[in-house]
């Protein structure tokens, strides 16, 4: 597909330069370098005129004192450094913890070392009006900082494990055990037959809203044969031909995501209700409709992701 790397973090192309992870103390101290802040996931952005960037900081910046851990090395805009902290440890005043569960969070949370127009904002709501270039170092910041969330103890002996590499691995100090960030394998699939499209819903989503089958990867499948199983176990519909179209890293929390286009070989729809909540199978006009907000009944799939990016580009005929 020409058009793969135009997806929202699709990549800008950044010199993530691993050479360099051996020595964080010298990046750190490189005249320049930078540093972006995430609060639970949240990068702090500053939005204005419909685009909102990146807040990129120096390390003797007051906020930086909050992190726990040592920031973690992106890669190099140009020669400069562009370096991650976490800051999660940090509670805001008035704190809505009901607003952070929410489907799509849209609140911002304000430090007060900051200027009022910097504030963190969740990145699937603001992640279509970011650059490339942000888009990719926000993604990687946040996949990398939930890596390091979730795998603090060693997996072969329990030991605490620490980081390496200036954030891309973690070593045992008990074990020897070398640890690397986890991605997860999950293929979303653009099931066609004719002029339709299955889309199914899950559980808890928005009314409306309706999306591309997505599953899993499993261990010794390939992407082909997990297109298929994942299509026929939640829709009963079976696939024959399947082509790769395009890729997207998707840090909600570790996946990568792989865009297939399968073509149906059955149409009868049975779904297992353990699975999806509903599938059904839309023209290509009730595709449009809701696009362009007037389906009666169904919604277009997030702004941003790839199941929106493979949809809009099967609309208009730009699939080869």
């Amino acid at each position: 597909m020409k058009l793969a790397e135009t997806v929202t973090f699709g990549g800008s192309g950044l010199n993530r330069a691993a050479e360099l992870r051996v020595d964080l103390a010298a990046l750190k101290a490189r005249a320049g370098a930078t540093v972006i802040v995430l609060w639970r996931g949240k990068p702090l952005i500053e939005e204005a005129d419909g685009t909102a960037k990146l807040v990129r900081l120096p390390l003797s910046h007051a906020i930086c004192a909050e992190a726990k851990e040592e920031p973690l090395f992106l890669g190099l805009e140009g020669d400069t450094p562009a370096l991650a902290l976490d800051i999660s440890g940090w509670t805001p005043d008035l704190l809505d913890a009901a607003e952070l569960s929410q489907f799509t969070d849209r609140s911002r949370q304000h430090h007060p070392s900051l200027p009022k127009s910097q504030e963190f904002a969740e990145l699937r709501a603001i992640m279509t009006l970011l650059d490339a270039r942000d888009a990719e170092l926000a993604a990687t910041a946040r996949a990398l900082f939930n890596w390091h969330s979730s795998h603090r103890f060693c997996a072969r002996c329990g030991t605490g494990s620490e980081m390496a590499q200036a954030g891309w691995q973690r070593n045992c100090p008990a074990c020897g055990a070398f640890h690397f960030p986890r991605t997860d394998p999950v293929v979303i699939m653009l099931v066609t037959s004719g002029n339709k499209v299955l889309l199914g819903r899950s559980p808890g989503w928005p009314e409306g809203m309706y999306s591309l089958l997505a599953g899993f990867v499993e261990p010794g499948e390939t992407l082909e044969a997990a297109v298929r199983r994942e299509v026929v176990e939640e829709t009963g519909v079976a696939v024959g031909e399947v082509t790769y179209l395009a890729s997207q890293p998707w840090a909600f929390p570790n996946s990568l995501m792989f865009g297939c286009r399968g073509h149906a070989t059955s149409e009868e729809i049975q779904i297992d209700p353990h699975e999806i909540e509903d599938a059904q199978w839309f023209s290509r006009e009730e595709i449009m409709q809701a696009f362009a907000g007037r389906h009666p009944v169904v919604k277009p799939a997030r702004e941003g992701a790839i199941a929106h990016f493979l949809l809009r580009n099967w609309l208009a005929d730009r699939l080869e």
